[in-house]
């Protein structure tokens, strides 16, 4: 199960999944995108159930967890990469802002997980966090986007110690700039020349992030950090 599917970073993951011929729930926001993407994986013969929620909108995490135990399906993996960014100085946000990114990159992760726990627990699965760089090169201007990725650590660090003895393991991924539209975005907001070839490519993460959760039950890769190969 990967949020943040229909495009970057979840995206990638989602056919990196394919290609590997797992079968996948594709949480985002625009089903068009979706079911894109599950009908490339159908002809790859890997299922694939598209399901259009906003993690942003009150108990979301909590209906949808609700709604997979309903299923009767399995839940081997949960990959939390939706996300939300908002630049500006913390004199001149809003509490209603820093609370709409809180939703999104906090919130819904918790009320997830939490839905999803016993199935975690039956499958001895994994829970990924897709978190960021911020968390530890903190910059100007993200302060909220920071605090709420500072939480969300916390609440991967700290599920670890609880679960794992059950067997879960825990995966915090912490990339730097990657091309994504979101990242698009934030360059052009900024006025600043958008070089893609640059950044971290979704795929990069996406391999790194399999090849870790596919490790041996031996061992497990508590935090993964990516950083473009070129600086600066």
């Amino acid at each position: 199960m990967i949020t943040g599917a229909g495009s970057g970073i979840g995206r990638a993951i989602v056919l990196e999944l394919i290609h590997r011929k797992v079968p996948c729930c594709l949480i985002g926001r625009t089903m068009s995108k979706l079911e894109e993407i599950a009908r490339s994986a159908r002809e790859a013969g890997v299922e694939c159930i598209p399901k259009a929620v906003d993690l942003g909108a009150p108990e979301a995490g909590t209906v949808l967890g609700e709604e997979i135990r309903a299923s009767g399906r399995p839940v081997h993996l949960l990959v939390h990469s939706a996300g939300a960014i908002r630049r500006s100085l913390l004199e001149e946000s809003t509490v209603a802002e820093f609370e709409a990114l809180l939703a999104v990159n906090l919130v819904a992760p918790y009320a997830l997980t939490k839905a999803l726990l016993p199935l975690l627990h039956a499958s001895k699965g994994q829970v990924v966090f897709v978190n960021s760089s911020v968390v530890h090169y903190p910059a100007a201007g993200v302060v909220q986007y920071a605090a709420t990725k500072h939480a969300l650590k916390g609440l991967a660090d700290g599920l670890r110690q609880e679960v794992n003895a059950r067997g879960i393991r825990v995966l915090s991924v912490y990339p730097g700039q990657t091309a994504t539209p979101l990242q698009q975005s934030l360059y052009a907001a900024q006025g600043r020349p958008y070089k893609p070839e640059n950044l971290l490519q979704p795929e990069d993460v996406a391999r790194a992030l399999v090849q870790a959760i596919a490790m041996p039950y031996t061992a497990e890769i508590t935090d993964l950090m990516i950083r473009p190969a070129v600086k600066g």
